[in-house]
């Protein structure tokens, strides 16, 4: 394909109508680069990739006009330069990267929807429940075509989610429901850098979030009406898992609906805490897994059963009619399930190598996989920044890559000396070899988003897998087929049985010393690094892949080398942290904001806080309390925690920082910094590192900037106190 010409290196042209050859002028760069032709495809999703995330990384939402033009001006110098194969490569690197930012604004364009941005109390809501999931004892409903209150048209957000701590069991999609209800803006992130729930919020449309005060009322007729696919879809789901817990009890029933309809609301949390510390969280995720298995359950046993008639066998394309009922079955099962990105990626894989049974070809792995991600983002952007696009691929990228390499090996172990007993060893060694890699593969990104890495959790998945993947499944699929006839308990027993066992397992291997490390948070960029050195390892195949290894090297140390804040404070200012001489982060209460305080122990590696100090010194915190506030001290700095206004006179006297979660900034004007409540409020939490010589301060609202998905509490300040009087408040808060 390529040859050496006066020290460059020549490609003959035959994918382009341009005259004379491609040249490359990088040496043995350009040797490599041109002898893994075949492969350059396999970076059009990296490429789109690379652009969607340079989207969501920027501080301020590009103007619209941006993408499109990234795109012609890639376009046309890609054309301008097409008889060179070093600019045309890098001109097709930036074409891909413009249509992947372009694809994410256009995507974020026609989902704008509106959005509380202040809290609505006690407010009368009426609208179609289009979700019912179950959460605990209680339920979450997503509600659709809405009227809020007073709210105009204009106003009212698309989709709203609630919480019934009643858990309506009468309730079901498509219920015309009224209701009293307590609203608020989608949340922000728990602290800068932790996950933006407003962004993911946004993106599914969803503009306010809350509870209900009273019991819902069903308008029985709008509600006869009927509804959607999606409406039809849900109310499918929800009725399959009833079936299902009334045929099971307690935590089996909960993972076999999560198993069957994707529904893990249900599951006990000490039973998920085990599952997911013994790196078993993976098989209730609806992946490829799931969809393979049920895939090939249909294909052979409808094949099987044709071939059950000599005379459809021989005259009759049984195996593409049975390709055809595998499809249909598999993207069933992935309506079902809720169809996450996962289950997507795996359908489209699936279609297309059932496509090539139905046209006699066989499939490429590594271009399937390709095709699969690049079909994922251009439809949803978004997916990229979820950890279950993110976990899907990275697993099977990796574990192609490897078979890739392992290719004749294995065969030739197959072939050597008892053909059943190299079937049977080469199997057995497959299946630990699968679970090793994509443990392997996925540990980054558990790291990066769960902060925590399972050490048995190739023990626990060599039982757990073959036994979902022979046992629990196959029954569950049966237990789908027979609830028509209401004979699904008949399957439902025996996959309650498997689900037992894999509970034992996970309960087992949890509890085994130090079965799981908890790891501060990385940094996004030792993410992007870890992920771009894994895709330069597994997609080329000649040696100089091999320099993607200290690219993951180097992502995988940044969560060695992350700081913990020294201080953090909430968005409502009623939960504080500090860190202790130790390294620790201590929690100002156990009971207040839960969530949030279990997030900042979660990125700071930790598990559990130590005890808040009181008026007494403590030595591993340098801190003293009393009931109007708090004095920490720590690398030169004197920072004040003040809950009351009478601590304001001496504190804003001696301290380097003010941190109010009363008004103070009008009060302290001698202090160099002075974090108040209207800060908390305007920017969302707050994170203070206390460095030699200054403080720096990041902020929920600087780490979001200025996209569609922010909340804006100035605009309702503008709005109701005029521009004037707006200006002058903003100024004295400064």
């Amino acid at each position: 394909m390529s040859r050496e010409l006066h020290g460059e290196w020549a490609l003959d042209s035959d994918f382009a109508n341009a005259p004379g050859r491609y040249r490359v002028s990088f040496g043995a760069l350009g040797a490599a680069l041109a002898e893994e032709r075949e492969r350059w495809a396999l970076w059009v999703p990296v490429g789109l990739g690379s652009g969607i995330g340079i989207y969501f990384a920027l501080p301020v939402e590009p103007a619209p006009w941006i993408g499109p033009f990234a795109v012609l001006g890639a376009a046309f110098a890609a054309i301008a330069v097409r008889a060179w194969l070093a600019p045309l490569l890098l001109a097709l690197a930036v074409l891909t990267a413009a249509v992947g930012f372009a694809g994410a604004q256009l995507r974020t364009a026609t989902l704008a929807a509106p959005a509380l941005h202040k809290r609505m109390g006690a407010v009368a809501v009426t609208g179609r429940v289009s979700v019912v999931e179950q959460i605990g004892k209680g339920r979450r409903l997503t509600l659709d075509r809405l009227s809020v209150g007073k709210l105009p048209a204009d106003k009212t957000p698309a989709l709203i989610r609630v919480r019934d701590r009643r858990g309506t069991p009468f309730l079901k999609p498509g219920d015309w429901i009224s209701v009293r209800a307590v609203l608020m803006p989608p949340p922000r992130a728990a602290a800068p850098g932790a996950f933006d729930f407003a962004r993911r919020d946004y993106f599914r449309r969803i503009g306010a979030v809350g509870f209900v005060l009273s019991s819902p009322e069903i308008d029985r007729a709008r509600s006869a009406q009927g509804g959607s696919s999606s409406i039809a879809l849900a109310v499918l789901r929800q009725s399959v898992t009833k079936r299902i817990t009334s045929a099971l009890d307690g935590a089996p029933a909960a993972v076999a609906a999560a198993l069957l309809t994707g529904e893990r609301g249900g599951i006990p949390p000490k039973v998920m805490a085990n599952i997911r510390d013994s790196g078993l969280a993976h098989l209730l995720a609806i992946s490829g897994l799931h969809l393979s298995l049920v895939a090939m359950i249909l294909f052979f046993s409808v094949r099987a059963g044709l071939a059950l008639s000599e005379k459809l066998a021989l005259r009759h394309p049984i195996k593409k009619w049975a390709a055809l009922a595998a499809l249909a079955g598999a993207v069933g099962y992935m309506l079902l399930t809720g169809a996450t990105v996962p289950a997507q990626r795996a359908t489209i894989m699936l279609a297309i190598v059932l496509l090539g049974v139905l046209v006699d070809r066989t499939a490429i792995s590594m271009r399937l996989v390709a095709w699969a991600a690049t079909a994922i983002l251009l439809l949803a952007p978004e997916s990229l920044l979820s950890v279950s696009f993110q976990m899907s691929f990275a697993a099977v990228i990796a574990l192609v890559a490897v078979y890739e390499a392992l290719r004749e090996r294995i065969a030739g172990w197959r072939g050597d000396g008892n053909p059943w007993f190299g079937r049977i060893t080469t199997n057995a060694g497959g299946s630990l070899l699968t679970t090793f890699i994509a443990g392997l593969a996925t540990a980054p990104f558990a790291v990066f988003h769960f902060n925590r890495f399972a050490f048995y959790g190739l023990a626990a998945n060599m039982v757990a897998v073959p036994l979902t993947a022979l046992w629990i499944m196959p029954w569950g699929l049966l237990a789908l087929f027979l609830m028509p006839f209401g004979l699904e308990g008949l399957a439902l027993a025996p996959m309650g049985w498997g689900i037992e066992a894999v509970i034992a397992v996970a309960k087992q291997v949890a509890g085994w010393p130090s079965a799981v490390a908890m790891l501060p948070a990385m940094p996004d960029w030792g993410l992007v690094a870890a992920s771009l050195g894994g895709l330069w390892l597994t997609l080329w195949r000649g040696r100089w892949r091999l320099a993607g290894v200290p690219l993951v090297l180097l992502g995988l140390a940044t969560g060695l080398m992350s700081r913990t804040p020294d201080i953090l404070i909430s968005e409502d200012g009623r939960l504080l942290a500090v860190k202790s001489l130790d390294g620790r982060l201590v929690l100002s209460s156990r009971r207040i904001g839960r969530f949030q305080g279990s997030s900042w122990l979660r990125r700071a590696g930790q598990a559990v806080s130590p005890d808040w100090p009181g008026a007494a010194i403590n030595a591993k915190i340098p801190m003293r309390c009393d009931s109007l506030g708090c004095i920490y001290r720590a690398r030169g700095h004197t920072v004040a925690l003040v809950r009351d206004p009478r601590a304001l006179g001496e504190d804003c006297a001696k301290a380097t920082a003010i941190i109010a979660t009363i008004p103070a900034r009008r009060r302290c004007s001698s202090a160099r910094l002075v974090i108040d409540r209207f800060d908390l409020w305007r920017k969302g939490a707050h994170a203070l590192s206390l460095l030699p010589g200054r403080i720096a301060v990041g902020t929920v609202r600087g780490r979001q900037g200025e996209r569609p998905w922010t909340r804006r509490p100035e605009s309702t300040i503008r709005k109701r106190t005029g521009p004037r009087r707006f200006e002058r408040v903003r100024r004295q808060r400064r």
